[in-house]
Order: structure tokens, then sequence, then C-alpha cells
């Protein structure tokens, strides 16, 4: 034990004698002054038009979507099929002023919704065997309970 710390006493003795240079180090002020003015980028209206649709008469999805925006004012529609069998269809519009409107419209396609059919009654009801019974557990002595 006693080598240990005397071991320890000669490596925190070494380490101590160790020079460090007395001088600061110093950069050049350039690497350190960070300029002071901050150039600010200027951002032009958002301005687009968008456009989709989609026409798939196998799987009944048939929807589409329009949408403009110039600044912060933006208008736009879209519509789809709902399950019923009538044509949904959404006209928004949104800006600063008065936010999120939205009018919508329903109107019948004169086409008809294919559901399925009822089942009318079970045939024969569903037979299940009887549980069976295990034994009753064996009791455990009171010391292995907690």
């Amino acid at each position: 034990m006693f080598a240990l710390v005397s071991l320890f006493i000669l490596g925190v003795g070494a380490a101590a004698a160790i020079e460090l240079p007395l001088s600061p180090i110093y950069h050049s002020p350039a690497a350190i002054v960070k300029p002071l003015l901050k150039a600010v980028e200027v951002e032009a209206p958002a301005h687009y038009d968008f456009a989709y649709s989609v026409h798939d008469e196998h799987t009944g999805d048939i929807k589409s979507q329009t949408e403009s925006r110039k600044g912060d004012q933006v208008q736009g529609q879209y519509t789809l099929i709902d399950a019923d069998g009538y044509l949904r269809t959404v006209d928004y519009t949104s800006d600063a002023h008065n936010g999120f409107n939205a009018v919508v419209r329903r109107d019948p396609l004169g086409q008809k919704v294919i559901k399925a059919a009822p089942i009318a009654k079970v045939l024969a009801p569903v037979a299940y065997a009887a549980p069976k019974l295990l034994a009753a557990p064996a009791k455990l002595p009171l010391s292995l309970y907690h």
C-alpha cells in the first residue's frame, strides 16, 4: 500500500515539473472578431399554381385538387367521390385577415353504389367442446408468498 501511495505522489510531482509556456498564445484579431453586421435576405412573396388528379375506374379512386397562391392569399378546390356515391366538392380560400374558409357541396352522380348483401341466416350453430377442468393447484407453504 505504501508503495502505491509513493508511486502516486511521484507521478503527481513529475506532472507538476512539466513546464508550460508562460507567454499566452495570441490569435490574429481577424480570427476572433466576428462581423457585427448581418446580411438580410429579402424574400419574395410566395407564388405557385398546383394541380393533380386521379381517375382509376378499377378501384373507384377518383379525385382531383387545384391550388394557387399569390403572397399570403391561397385559393383552391378539391373533389372526391364519397362512399355513398356523391361527388364532394370543396372550394377554399385562406388569407391573413379572414383565415381559412371552405364551402362544401355534395352532388349526386346518378351512379348506384354497390353494397354487399347481408347474410340471411347462419346454417348451423358452431359446436364447441366443453372445457377440460384442471386439478386444483397445490397449496404452497406461506413462507413462499411475499
